[in-house]
């Protein structure tokens, strides 16, 4: 799956506080955004509209794999 990016901006001070306190907890604040911004996916994108995507990643998944299959295949008729 194509990742992307999401920016920001956030009070220095604070995020340097948050930081610090999940550091002191053993967590990680790009995992824990990344957890709400899935939470945020889940609750607002309709779930017909998320099967569709599930889907299309499947295929891609299952097109990319028979594209490389198909290739050792040519290598081995070389």
């Amino acid at each position: 799956m194509k990742q992307d990016s999401v920016t920001v901006s956030f009070d220095a001070e604070r995020l340097k506080a948050v930081k610090l306190y999940m550091g002191k907890k053993k967590i990680v604040l790009e995992t824990e955004l990344a957890n709400q911004l899935r939470r945020l996916y889940e609750k607002h994108v309709p779930v017909s509209v998320r099967e569709y995507i599930e889907q299309a990643e499947t295929m891609d998944l299952s097109q990319a794999q028979s594209g490389r299959e198909s290739g050792a295949q040519e290598k081995k008729k070389v």
